[in-house]
């Protein structure tokens, strides 16, 4: 690979990034055995590893309660696009981390969540120099086979960066 961008100058070094994360199998099988704000909750005090996708994007469960968590975040150059600003989908992947969070904190013992909608409406661009996000997520309805909820992500100032719902299938205890 050539060490020279398109417009023929030299790049700088390249960048590298390197986490670890559990085996994630354990801790899935402990699903069955919580109710999902007691699995959250078991998650925020460290007793159950975070899933490897926080790891992956710099996420915190900071906050949980039955039907309303928030997570902590900062992307940093290594979710830009070509254009300079945060991928929108770093910011997408972060709603549904939370707002599926706070559906999954409504669950009774052994059901599960899968996500069947998410709409994400960007109000402005993440800029790698943004600083933490916050995204608070609170459902609206839990039923028997549905919920729905919503999200939105601030920087710490409180200035919304993207607002969403999402429709969940709930799927019961095996």
């Amino acid at each position: 690979m050539s060490d020279e961008n398109i417009t023929g100058d030299k790049t700088d070094q390249a960048r590298r990034r390197h986490y670890a994360w559990h085996d994630p199998t354990a801790h899935w099988s402990r699903l069955g055995e919580l109710s999902g704000l007691d699995y959250l909750r078991a998650v925020l005090d460290g007793k159950v590893p975070k899933p490897p996708v926080a790891i992956a994007m710099r996420l915190a469960l900071t906050e949980v309660s039955k039907g309303r968590v928030v997570y902590a975040g900062q992307p940093g150059e290594d979710f830009a696009n070509d254009v300079g600003s945060v991928q929108g989908g770093w910011v997408a992947a972060v709603i549904d981390a939370a707002i599926g969070s706070a559906v999954h904190s409504a669950l009774p013992l052994g059901a599960r969540y899968t996500t069947l909608e998410l709409k994400v409406n960007y109000v402005r661009a993440v800029s790698i120099d943004s600083g933490s996000m916050r995204c608070t997520a609170e459902t609206l309805h839990v039923g028997r086979t549905t919920a729905t909820a919503k999200a939105q992500v601030e920087d710490a100032a409180g200035k919304m960066y993207a607002h969403a719902t999402t429709t969940c299938l709930i799927l019961p205890a095996e």
